[in-house]
């Protein structure tokens, strides 16, 4: 059986360490195990840590033994991203300029997670800077999407979401300023919550600056897993208190949610938007799962939903331009560099003035929004109009990366905003993951993932699965 341990939900082998029917060295060697035959094949987990997470697990079983208080991860295997502080590891955020960067001190999340009893068996790739929806870069190379070699595992989580899928840990660590948790998930098939903006306390103290307000304002800390049940543990964990967010505001988490079933808007298609068939009819089956689950359901298209993405595409663009744009261009590499350049050239440069609006309409339109949610409490959504794309489309030109930002408007409206959201598989269309996006008003993260877990009970469980990596290297 031990060899089959990592096939196991977090949940389940929280579970059963807690009860001593396992030990953590063993729960643990054998994703190990999992992460040394599948990780050469995908190149998920670029920072391998064997050594270390043998010896947590060895510490997790020894806490148990003299019976301390365990926490809600105690013993269980989890990836985090190379892009948050973990002390003694270098944060390098898929730069090789910073490949000799090494943390001193436990970012939030992860000083949350070890807390919670977590066992980091290894880091997850990014892309360079985590500014693209695909997973590259020249220091760590290309992480492959395990269901089909030749699509993108997303970004800038890609490395989480293959490590997910292909069965390297129960919880992946990621982050989501746009939608960097969610389109990852749903391009691999598994399950990834974007948290209200300050619900998980985010923080590098490695950093030499403050992020622009506009980062701050979007950018989020959340876990990504093969089970909506697993998110919630995940989220209990990384949601504890910490004092160096100033953003971070104390909201339950809870198991069930109890408004649910509730109403809910469906949006499939907008106009101005090109939708992929599959995308259209994921939505829609979702929303026939949904109304079986005893949910009302209408078709509405959310307040001023262009406008939002703009938004993002504004402040995003306007900010990397003014606080990034030197070192992106001296110490990125090629991909990113011509990525981010192509889509600063479709944005119109702001002055004080004009930053300053933008920044003050987003007060606006969360405020609609805020009223939209009192009407229709959850908004079932697509994650992107597009199935996963090809690897390196972002590289294709103007065009390629206008019709690229088009698609990934139901990840920026909602990311500008402060949103929570989540994207849950709901089966394959032409051998790919297919999923859809439930998104609520702040800190209603409980409702999100009780209709997650009605739309995961009729579609079942996609992962873990073995890469498919025939396709394209």
């Amino acid at each position: 059986m031990s060899n089959e341990l990592w096939r196991w939900s977090a949940a389940e082998a929280a579970s059963q360490i807690a009860k001593r029917e396992v030990s953590s060295v063993e729960v643990v060697a054998s994703s190990l195990a999992r992460l040394d035959a599948v990780n050469p094949s995908i190149n998920a987990v670029v920072d391998v840590l064997a050594y270390e997470a043998m010896q947590a697990a060895a510490d997790a079983d020894a806490a148990l033994a003299r019976g301390e208080l365990l926490g809600p991860l105690h013993g269980v295997p989890v990836t985090v991203k190379v892009n948050v502080d973990m002390a003694g590891r270098a944060t390098t955020n898929g730069v090789v300029a910073f490949q000799d960067t090494v943390a001193s001190v436990d970012s939030p999340v992860v000083a949350n997670l070890r807390k919670a009893g977590a066992v980091i068996i290894g880091r997850t790739n990014t892309p360079a800077f985590s500014l693209r929806w695909f997973t590259d870069n020249d220091l760590h190379g290309r992480t492959l999407n395990p269901w089909n070699a030749s699509h993108t595992p997303g970004g800038s989580s890609g490395g989480a979401s293959a490590a997910v899928a292909a069965g390297i840990g129960a919880i992946a660590h990621g982050n989501d300023q746009g939608g960097s948790i969610r389109y990852p998930a749903y391009a691999c098939g598994v399950a990834g919550l974007r948290p209200t903006q300050g619900l998980v306390p985010a923080f590098n103290p490695s950093q030499l600056r403050e992020r622009t307000m506009g980062a701050q304002l979007s950018s989020v800390q959340g876990p990504l897993a093969r089970t909506v049940r697993d998110l919630r543990l995940a989220l209990t964990a990384m949601a504890a208190p910490d004092s160096r967010d100033p953003w971070q505001a104390s909201a339950s988490v809870g198991s069930a949610h109890k408004t649910f079933p509730t109403r809910v808007a469906v949006c499939a298609t907008l106009p101005g938007f090109t939708a992929d068939e599959a995308v259209t009819a994921a939505v829609r089956q979702a929303a026939r799962w949904l109304e079986d689950a005893g949910c009302v359901i209408e078709e509405v298209v959310p307040p001023r939903f262009q406008e939002a993405t703009d938004l993002w595409l504004a402040l995003t663009m306007n900010e990397l331009a003014a606080g990034l744009g030197d070192i992106i261009e001296r110490d990125g590499d090629d991909a990113v560099r011509a990525a981010i350049g192509t889509q600063r050239r479709q944005t119109a440069s702001l002055d004080l003035a004009g930053y300053m609006n933008a920044l003050a309409r987003r007060t606006t339109l969360l405020r609609e929004w805020q009223q939209f949610f009192e009407r229709y409490p959850l908004l079932l959504m697509p994650v992107s109009w597009q199935r996963p794309f090809l690897i390196d489309a972002d590289r294709q030109g103007a065009d390629a990366a206008r019709h690229i930002l088009d698609a990934q408007s139901p990840l920026l409206a909602t990311a500008i905003l402060g949103l929570p959201g989540l994207s849950v598989p709901t089966g394959l269309a032409g051998g790919l993951p297919m999923g859809v996006q439930l998104v609520a008003g702040r800190f209603q993260e409980s409702l999100i993932l009780s209709a997650g877990e009605a739309i995961e009970a009729r579609c079942g469980v996609m992962t873990p699965i073995d890469p498919q990596t025939s396709a394209a290297r």
